[in-house]
Order: structure tokens, then C-alpha cells, then sequence
């Protein structure tokens, strides 16, 4: 697998450019405006877009997807279903947080923990991380061993709770129980941030280390 990182939108909110290097097929994790931008990468990177994926329902990593499915005629697959009244609301979300008037839509497919997400020959394991939101899924990309894990976790922190149905225990829980036993080695790509290991985040991470 290869990736890119693009960070969009005034939260500077990493969407990925992933793609299967013996396809050259594409997704986009997270687009969560500057569709331009977007485009302009996937046009310079020489590879073929065929789905967005999304790893949970706030505004900064969903707010460019339903343009780009209307213009290119792709699926918007993602997040959990738990996450349908965000997206029901992203009108206010976009009054809210500053941001342009945004339209409330349905992904072609809800995703569920242990599906799995074929991308050329590349099989991206979802996990379901709730927390940060209670839809928030994980995408694992077993061969690469790197993971995709928007809002969850961040290097040297964790997402916050304080958002609508956030819960902070079951966040705990998603890091702890779910993605730190995939092994120390995983990198991630957080929705904000530099890339970090889990490795590290379990040795050094000051909310959800093993020091915590």
C-alpha cells in the first residue's frame, strides 16, 4: 500500500490518498473539504479513485465527500451506522464549527466491526473504535501494517469525548482492547498530526499508556 497525506480544512485535517501499488486503485480516507486539492493530488499521483472512506461523521473529515461521490460518481462508504445523526445534522455542524453550508447524506455502505474494505488487492480490516464518536471505525491495512485511525488517537494524546455521545471509557477501551494488541510495530496516520506507532503510544503516552 501506498499513501499520502493531504491535510484540508482550517482543522489542517489529514485525509489520506491510499492506493494499491499493483492497481494503481484509490480511496480517499477522510475528505473533509478542499475538494480541489484533492483532485489536483489524485491526479499527481497517477492512480484511479474509486471509493471514500470515512472513519466517522464530524464535519472536517466528511464535509468534501458528498461532492466529490456527485462529481466522480463514487460510493461513500463508512462510517458505523452509530454515526447516521451526525451526519443527519451536518447543516448545523457547518454553522457550528465556521464552516461553508454542508448537506446532510447517506454513505452507500454503513461499516461494521470485522468487515473488510477491498481496495485492488489490498483487504482493509475495519474495526469499530467508539469513543470519540460512537460510529468511529479504525481502517487496518494488514500487509503494510499501518492503520488509519482518525480521531481516536493522536501522537502523545487521545480524541476527545466531549463532542455528542462521545463516552471517554469505551475510547480507552478502543485503544487499549482493539488497536494496541495489532503490535507495537503498527504506524498510524491520526486525523490530525504527525504519524505515530502504537508501540510508542503504549510506552509513552501520557492518557492511555502503560504508565496511565
Amino acid at each position: 500500500m501506498k499513501f499520502n497525506v493531504i491535510p484540508v480544512t482550517p482543522y489542517e485535517q489529514n485525509c489520506s490518498l491510499i492506493w494499491c501499488e499493483a492497481t494503481r486503485r484509490a480511496a480517499l480516507v477522510d475528505p473533509g473539504g478542499d475538494v480541489e486539492r484533492l483532485l489536483d493530488a489524485v491526479e499527481r499521483a497517477g492512480v484511479t479513485l474509486e471509493k471514500l472512506l470515512l472513519t466517522h461523521g464530524h464535519l472536517d473529515h466528511v464535509g468534501g465527500a458528498l461532492e466529490l461521490s456527485r462529481r466522480l460518481g463514487l460510493p461513500i462508504i463508512g462510517p458505523h451506522r452509530d454515526d447516521a445523526f451526525l451526519l443527519d445534522n451536518l447543516a448545523t455542524q457547518a454553522e457550528m464549527f465556521g464552516f461553508p453550508p454542508a448537506t446532510a447524506f447517506t454513505p452507500a455502505q454503513w461499516l461494521r466491526d470485522g468487515d473488510t474494505v477491498p481496495l485492488g488487492e489490498l483487504a482493509l480490516r475495519v474495526i469499530h473504535c467508539p469513543g470519540h464518536t460512537p460510529g468511529h471505525v479504525v481502517l487496518f491495512e494488514p500487509k503494510s501494517r499501518h492503520t488509519f485511525v482518525g480521531d481516536v488517537l493522536f501522537k502523545g494524546s487521545i480524541g476527545r469525548t466531549d463532542f455528542p455521545r462521545g463516552n471517554h471509557d469505551d475510547l480507552i477501551v478502543s485503544i487499549r482492547d482493539k488497536l494496541f494488541p495489532l503490535g507495537d510495530d503498527v504506524a498510524f496516520i491520526p486525523g490530525h498530526g504527525p504519524m505515530s506507532t502504537f508501540g510508542f503510544e503504549r510506552r509513552a503516552n501520557p492518557f492511555v499508556g502503560d504508565g496511565a
